[in-house]
């Protein structure tokens, strides 16, 4: 599936909401961005036509990002539950937000979640919570007196083994650690214009509710793409484009 950017933006969510077949065709809503010329846009030969295309290096379905979890019992990562990642991740983030709320049947909870390209240059978030939280903050605090951000930095995330004994028996959990080092600008840039021009947002941990922290990049969705939710979903099931 590749996402095409025209230089032309549409004023009608219905067309990303609703595509007709396996590609699917996204223009940056109009969020003030640049738009065509953007860092995350790449040169593509059409072959049908014979054209360049501007075409992203990003795939992503505005508030279905590709799922990572963080299996605090087994101190892995993995994608929707099934892919293996490892014991830890590495990216430069598009956004963030540190939120309390009660989302995916947890009870109302202290969480961050981060969104990210992969290195095949699918957008997905990962959530933390907990003691990884407070992890995270022990990160952003010194960044912040530097001038900077999570999106400044590429950040590695790794599971750390703690243990705990009660009533005579030690019970093995995971936290989540996080360091970072210096990024590409050129990357950095691609990732600050990506989130300028598109909704960085996850369905199903948007309630509407949350008592937020720290955001960055993340953009609360409209009434009219949070009610797309549903079409979206069904586009994700699509099987890949030849």
């Amino acid at each position: 599936m590749s996402t095409k950017v025209k230089a032309q933006r549409s004023a009608a969510p219905e067309e990303a909401a609703v595509p007709t077949t396996a590609t699917l065709e996204l223009t940056p809503p109009n969020r003030g961005g640049a738009g065509g010329g953007a860092a995350y846009l790449i040169e593509k030969l059409d072959e049908a036509t014979g054209e360049l295309a501007q075409v992203s290096r990003f795939r992503y379905l505005p508030g279905h990002p590709r799922q990572v979890r963080f299996d605090a019992k087994a101190g892995q990562f993995n994608i929707g539950g099934t892919t293996p990642l490892g014991n830890s991740l590495r990216f430069i983030p598009l956004a963030w937000r540190i939120f309390q709320d009660d989302i995916l049947n947890m009870g109302r909870k202290l969480w961050a979640e981060l969104f990210f390209a992969d290195d095949k240059g699918a957008v997905c978030a990962v959530l933390f919570h907990g003691y990884s939280v407070e992890n995270l903050y022990r990160l952003i605090e010194p960044l912040f007196y530097d001038d900077l951000t999570l999106a400044d930095v590429v950040v590695k995330v790794t599971a750390e083994k703690k243990q705990t004994t009660k009533d005579g028996k030690t019970a093995t959990y995971y936290i989540a650690q996080f360091s970072y080092e210096a990024a590409d600008p050129a990357e950095v840039a691609a990732r600050r214009d990506y989130a300028r021009d598109f909704p960085i947002w996850r369905a199903e941990t948007y309630t509407g509710a949350a008592d937020l922290r720290i955001q960055h990049g993340y953009t609360v969705p409209t009434e009219q793409e949070h009610s797309d939710e549903q079409p979206a979903a069904e586009v994700a099931a699509l099987p890949p484009a030849a």
